[in-house]
């Protein structure tokens, strides 16, 4: 589903690397866990793939399209949630998610079918009709998400998803997740939320200084640093063994 290939980023005119050479391939089906310290190169990477920064080297494939040759027919099959939704808050939720389906040539009895069934599964149906500026945060994260579902698209792209939301918001993202991967699609989203990671993803990858140090499932990860433990040790101890090597 969706391809990196040796795809770099640098800043200053190259003289800061935010993401170097990276790699890495995510299946149609998964939940893959895009992890790092801040700065990493996670935010970068995700928003190489949306299309919302150039590529310096390399290609993203997205179900076949180069997002930088072809990049509406890669973007048509992506839903996007940032890591701050800034989306329009003098609309209302359901006028909002009306808009992006409207951009997505979601047919109208589609579009009321799925708008429907996400407000009720986000418990979002009776705030639907309030301007999006009365939203709290994890308000403001399920009407961002439904709009990014509506389009049922193949690839769903988070960033840091869970951040400030209450538990039982942070369930419902965690079910939709699985939900969306069950049905076929795939899922990549960044986290710092370790156990999260550990308990829903297929796989993750580990990405230090622009670098991707570390992929696959948790056995995986396991046996390839001769351990049985848990992602959050495997965590530090791969990024404190690569802090001081350079891209």
């Amino acid at each position: 589903m969706l391809r990196i290939n040796g795809v770099s980023k640098s800043y200053d005119r190259g003289a800061t690397w935010a993401v170097k050479n990276l790699s890495l391939h995510v299946q149609r089906g998964e939940i893959f866990g895009f992890l790092g310290p801040n700065g990493a190169g996670k935010t970068t990477t995700l928003r190489m793939i949306v299309g919302l920064l150039p590529i310096d080297e390399g290609e993203i494939l997205v179900d076949g399209y180069d997002v930088t040759k072809d990049p509406i027919q890669a973007k048509r099959r992506i839903g996007f949630l940032p890591d701050s939704p800034n989306i329009y808050d003098r609309l209302s939720g359901l006028e909002y998610v009306r808009f992006i389906a409207d951009i997505y040539g979601v047919p109208e009895k589609q579009r009321i079918e799925r708008t429907q069934r996400l407000l009720e599964m986000f418990e979002m149906t009776e705030a639907a009709g309030d301007l999006i500026k009365s939203y709290s945060h994890g308000m403001r994260q399920k009407i961002a998400l439904t709009a990014a579902l509506v389009h049922q698209p193949p690839l769903l792209i988070l960033d840091e998803p869970m951040v400030g939301l209450d538990p039982r918001s942070s369930a419902l993202f965690r079910r939709t997740m699985r939900e969306h991967c069950d049905a076929g699609g795939t899922v990549l989203f960044s986290t710092h939320v370790l156990e999260v990671a550990e308990r829903i993803c297929d796989r993750v990858g580990i990405i230090n200084k622009g670098v991707l140090i570390a992929h696959g499932t948790m056995d995986e990860l396991r046996k390839d640093q001769d351990s049985d433990a848990d992602l959050e040790a495997l965590f530090f101890q791969l990024t404190e063994t690569n802090i001081d090597e350079t891209p």
